[in-house]
């Protein structure tokens, strides 16, 4: 039975899956070649002008830059910083946490990923908090089946979040995506199963979890891009993009946080 869905979700075909499914496998290679590559000492500038050059060689075309006026190839949010931290001067400590996020388009598709990771060793409630953000994202992935709603998705993610202790961002949240960075439908991070748009075959998604050690509430700073915990605490931001298939959920961007 095909289930109406709302005309501004686009589902994607076998082969702008395929396409997409190449442009999250880049996206995948180059986080976690960065990941491997940042060390104390670094300069988030020094990150962002790596990821330029590695997007280059891959013939990738980043995503972030220019768009809606932000000024880098990548997002670097540091401990308290939840999203869109502009590179620049700041340089990594032990002990630090940082959540890399980037986007790139591979033959018009976009690939689009995050993680969070210890520079050096992390302190053990950074690193309690990291592992709920991944279980949190995980959870989301498996409620992301045919069938389900796109509450079920979120409240997955909501759920493992809370049961840890911590909160998820509300104003942000995960997004369709193809030929654009940002598509229908929103994926909030939290909700409620059973409700929303049903999940159907031929869309592809990016799943996003923000988790804050403290309160959900956050502020920008003056630069109008960076996103800050409210009260100081540390902040987490996993993602990975799925898409929906015949036979089944696939993970499009396939690394291990």
């Amino acid at each position: 039975m095909v289930v109406a869905q709302p005309s501004h979700i686009e589902l994607k075909s076998p082969r702008e899956v395929d396409l997409l499914r190449q442009a999250g496998r880049v996206a995948a290679e180059i986080l976690m070649d960065l990941k491997q590559k940042v060390v104390a000492g670094m300069t988030t500038r020094d990150i962002d002008v790596m990821a330029e050059k590695m997007m280059h060689q891959r013939g990738a075309i980043p995503s972030f830059l220019n768009y809606r006026g932000y000024p880098a190839t990548v997002c670097t949010s540091v401990n308290d910083e939840v999203v869109h931290s502009i590179p620049g001067p700041r340089r990594l400590k032990d002990g630090d946490i940082l959540s890399l996020d980037i986007g790139m388009f591979v033959e018009g598709y976009c690939g689009d990923t995050a993680t969070t990771f210890a520079i050096g060793q992390a302190s053990p409630p950074a690193e309690q908090l990291m592992k709920a953000g991944r279980a949190s994202l995980q959870a989301s992935i498996d409620a992301a089946v045919l069938g389900h709603r796109l509450g079920d998705v979120s409240h997955a993610m909501q759920s493992v979040v809370e049961a840890a202790g911590y909160h998820v961002v509300r104003e942000y949240g995960g997004h369709g995506i193809g030929r654009a960075m940002h598509e229908e439908p929103h994926v909030p991070c939290f909700g409620k199963p059973g409700t929303g748009i049903r999940l159907v075959e031929g869309m592809v998604l990016a799943l996003e979890v923000m988790a804050n050690a403290g309160t959900a509430e956050i502020r920008h700073k003056e630069d109008k891009w960076t996103v800050v915990t409210a009260d100081g605490s540390l902040s987490v931001h996993y993602e990975k993009m799925i898409a929906l298939t015949a036979t089944g959920t696939e993970v499009l961007t396939p690394h291990h946080d």
